[in-house]
């Protein structure tokens, strides 16, 4: 069931994004694992149109939120405002409360309403005036931001991009890929037709048999090894936290259940512990002198610890 669904939203996604079927794929991952989306690249590649086909694709209602300097935690959570006909205060929702959420350009904003986002990315609520509000399911943050341009940004604190399962990177396309582009997007723009293939309430049911897809004892122990490999390093400041090793398990499930198996390979967990592991991961100021980057220490994990031969 997950596979053929999996196969229905990536073709229909790929009408708009060209030769990206890896990053879509992953984009699927972390929806199926219910986790949250970075997506750090150059401007104009296309991260915004990937956010928004994928929510078309889903049939989820769907909002956006650009972050400036100036937005408040309020024009992201909603406010309670004193309505003077009904005399009586009442609840405007924030664009937070949709089921996928377009976090554009999100290091723009103040640390004060970046953490805006913390309680929704985690547990799925908001809460207002003292009053709790439950997040629709299911909930999705694409979070964008532009890693070269520092004039006017403010880096994400590390709690912040822990609760991010994955970030990903689209990179510029290929010559032949950049051709098709252009052909596509000459007449009308195919995003206004593109049509839902799911609904919201399929992929409801697709996350919770994703958490049935069976794990055995040795990749799951592989699994921890791994983070923890990230953690005893001199080069590391900050290693892999028990919640990216938790995410790193539920998107090895996810990634099996797209491809069509009922259980998690050693090969999944490889697949997947650069985008789910590295961002997680801070380098020593004196280490990252010289050159060495997390995906490094994520490449010396998976080299350091043996994978498990009862598997293959």
């Amino acid at each position: 069931m997950i596979q053929e669904m999996a196969e229905r939203v990536i073709a229909n996604v790929e009408k708009i994004i060209v030769g990206k079927w890896e990053v879509i794929e992953l984009a699927l991952v972390a929806l199926l694992a219910e986790g949250h989306i970075l997506v750090e690249d150059v401007p104009g590649i296309g991260k915004t149109t990937l956010a928004k086909a994928i929510a078309r694709s889903l049939g989820c209602t769907f909002q956006r939120i650009q972050f400036t300097p100036d937005l408040l935690p309020s024009d992201v959570t909603g406010i309670s405002y004193f309505n003077q006909k009904r005399q009586e205060f009442e609840f405007r929702p924030g664009p937070i409360l949709a089921q996928i959420v377009l976090a554009d350009e999100i290091n723009r904003a103040t640390p004060r309403t970046q953490s805006a986002l913390l309680e929704a990315m985690q547990e799925r609520q908001v809460t207002v005036d003292g009053e709790t509000r439950p997040l629709p399911r299911p909930f999705l943050v694409l979070a964008t931001q532009n890693p070269i341009e520092l004039e006017g940004t403010f880096p994400l604190p590390e709690a912040q991009i822990d609760r991010f399962l994955m970030r990903i990177k689209l990179g510029y396309p290929s010559e032949e890929d950049e051709n098709l582009i252009l052909l596509r997007f000459e007449g009308e723009d195919p995003l206004a037709s593109l049509e839902p293939v799911i609904s919201a309430a399929d992929l409801i049911a697709a996350q919770a048999a994703r958490s049935r897809v069976r794990v055995e004892e040795s990749v799951r122990r592989y699994i921890v090894q791994v983070a923890r490999a990230t953690r005893d390093r001199d080069v590391v400041q900050l290693g892999v936290s028990p919640r990216g090793t938790l995410a790193l398990y539920k998107a090895a499930q996810a990634l099996a259940a797209i491809r069509g198996r009922e259980f998690v390979t050693p090969d999944d967990v490889k697949a997947l512990a650069f985008p789910v592991l590295a961002h997680r991961i801070i380098v020593s100021p004196q280490t990252r002198l010289r050159g060495h980057t997390p995906d490094e220490v994520v490449r010396e994990a998976l080299a350091a610890v043996p994978i498990p031969v009862d598997t293959l």
